[in-house]
């Protein structure tokens, strides 16, 4: 085996190509072919959209494994370890298991270069395919059209939502990154959408293609109260289901469009009440309005997006705080630092800033500059060597009653969790 360790692989494969991010499907494409020439006989449920894909994911994968379903699921990036990325039937990918496939990939391959995220991408499908499961559960990395995961043909495809995300390599308009997105489509296979205001590309590419399309509110809806909510798709419908474990308003939209994908393979993949009951009340999903200890409580959450930040925003406006909002922040350069924090400078008090231990993370001089620019003054604004002072800072500042949020990054929420 070239390397012996996982960490081993991991480092090797960083070095491979000049860039992190690589799109298209030839090179993985034909690399997969070499490994697998043969259909895959499970059923294939991908999942793109700018947010709610790891609650739609984590929502999916409770029900059907809670239906009696053996279940693969590959999302990205992780939090603390690489192995989240790969589940099977619930369990993390071994160590050993992982490097076993990256040395069968490596031999495939030949000349072949592949990208951190394809080597991944391919080993949690041929680990997929050893293991005689019911249903796949893939998401999208970075847009869908050519992201390494769409060289799969999906049965279902799921696009949660569309907003401003990833401009350098999808666009700078919803039109346009909605064409990425709906490259998972499949001509004769169902997709659905589940957030508002589909784009004209969205529709306009189902269309040309040949694709069934549903829409939320139209083709499905729902309806809440305190304790419960109703779902409803035509003459399908589920009474009395049990508001969702994850926190936050969405999370019903995200409920919603999961159950609109499940209705389209029942045949194959039928779910009962209680599958669903129990899905919902299972998913969890690590960094996501994820409330840790007490006095002060600390919120983490990946969001990195305008988008994102308007649901961190809503959901920080519903929890009552009686002290002050403290942010533990830092984000990638490439990412809409201005509007993120236009959108999170309303319900924060006091931000802490810290470098990010990523080549595309933005410098402190940026993040203060686009501080500054929402209006925030310097006298709000503390800046830290790594985020462990920055936590430690911002929880003193907070005092028992009050609140720290660490938000704008994978690598800050994974750091910050691994710290609590």
């Amino acid at each position: 085996m070239r390397f012996a360790t996982l960490d081993e692989w991991l480092e090797w494969q960083l070095t491979l190509n000049p860039t992190e991010i690589r799109l298209g499907l030839d090179r993985v494409g034909a690399v997969w072919k070499k490994i697998h020439p043969a259909p895959i006989t499970a059923q294939v449920i991908t999942v793109s959209g700018t947010n709610g894909k790891g609650s739609s994911v984590a929502f999916l994968r409770e029900i059907l494994t809670a239906s009696g379903y053996r279940v693969g699921c590959y999302t990205s990036p992780h939090l603390s370890r690489y192995n989240e990325r790969i589940l099977v039937d619930g369990q993390e990918a071994a160590d050993g298991a992982i490097c076993g496939a990256f040395e069968v990939i490596d031999q495939m391959r030949g000349e072949i270069p592949l990208t951190y995220f394809e080597f991944g991408t391919l080993a949690a499908l041929l680990l997929f395919c050893k293991a005689d499961l019911d249903v796949i559960i893939l998401e999208v990395g970075l847009g869908g059209r050519l992201d390494a995961v769409n060289i799969i043909d999906a049965d279902v495809a799921l696009i949660t939502t569309i907003d401003l995300d990833h401009m350098d390599w999808l666009g700078n308009t919803r039109e346009t990154i909605g064409y990425e997105k709906a490259g998972i489509m499949r001509p004769g296979r169902p997709a659905i959408f589940a957030g508002e205001n589909v784009p004209d590309s969205v529709l306009r590419h189902a269309r040309e293609i040949g694709c069934p399309l549903f829409l939320a509110g139209r083709d499905f809806s729902f309806s809440s109260t305190e304790q419960s909510w109703e779902w409803q798709a035509g003459s399908s419908k589920r009474h009395s289901l049990p508001l969702p474990t994850l926190r936050g308003r969405f999370q019903l939209n995200n409920a919603a469009a999961v159950l609109m994908v499940l209705e389209q393979v029942k045949n194959r993949l039928p779910v009962d009440q209680q599958g669903v009951r129990s899905g919902l009340l299972s998913a969890k999903v690590p960094g996501r309005f994820e409330l840790v200890g007490k006095e002060p409580v600390v919120i983490l959450d990946v969001a990195h997006n305008p988008e994102a930040a308007r649901a961190l925003s809503a959901n920080l406006g519903d929890m009552y705080c009686a002290g002050e909002s403290v942010a533990v922040f830092s984000m990638l350069g490439d990412k809409d630092i201005d509007q993120v924090v236009a959108t999170m400078s309303g319900v924060v008090d006091r931000w802490h800033i810290c470098p990010l231990s990523t080549q595309r993370a933005a410098g402190i001089e940026e993040l203060q500059t686009s501080l500054q620019r929402s209006g925030i003054s310097p006298g709000k604004i503390s800046v830290f060597p790594d985020c462990a002072a920055a936590l430690a800072a911002a929880r003193d500042c907070a005092g028992p009653q009050g609140r720290v949020v660490a938000f704008g990054s994978f690598y800050l929420v994974g750091a910050v969790r691994g710290l609590l």
